[in-house]
């Protein structure tokens, strides 16, 4: 069961990207790479050098100058969250304890980054990766 105090602070973040990532994978993000992908961008009028494939015949019969379609490729991130659970979490005070505090950081992030469709991965460590 999730608290939910973590519950809404889930909610009230959101994973800041500058919503163009330059990464491998497909989601919910746009690539900085334009290209024959899945989503239609935009037209733009035709530079040489433009793959003639990508003529918007309808756009050029139209104005009378040729015209591209142009797409990006969705992409998601993948977040890995690495949590430290060495003995030195018992630091602090009361519910103020490091590792309190770490566990709550990670939730928030990892549930945030889920509610985006990201991938979210966990390594936990103390002497050696658990």
């Amino acid at each position: 069961m999730i608290p939910r105090e973590i519950l809404k602070k889930v909610k009230r973040i959101e994973i800041q990207t500058r919503g163009l990532v330059n990464n491998f994978f497909g989601g919910e993000y746009h690539s900085v790479f334009k290209g024959r992908g899945m989503t239609f961008s935009e037209v733009r009028e035709y530079q040489p050098g433009d793959d003639i494939r990508l003529i918007d015949w309808n756009v050029t019969a139209r104005s009378g100058n040729p015209f591209i379609k142009v797409f990006e490729e969705e992409r998601e991130l993948t977040v890995f969250l690495i949590v430290d659970i060495s003995a030195s979490g018992i630091f602090g005070s009361g519910s103020h304890l490091k590792k309190n505090i770490g566990a709550e950081i990670a939730s928030v992030l990892g549930f945030s980054a889920i509610k985006n469709n990201d991938k979210v991965g966990l390594i936990l460590f103390s002497n050696e990766v658990v």
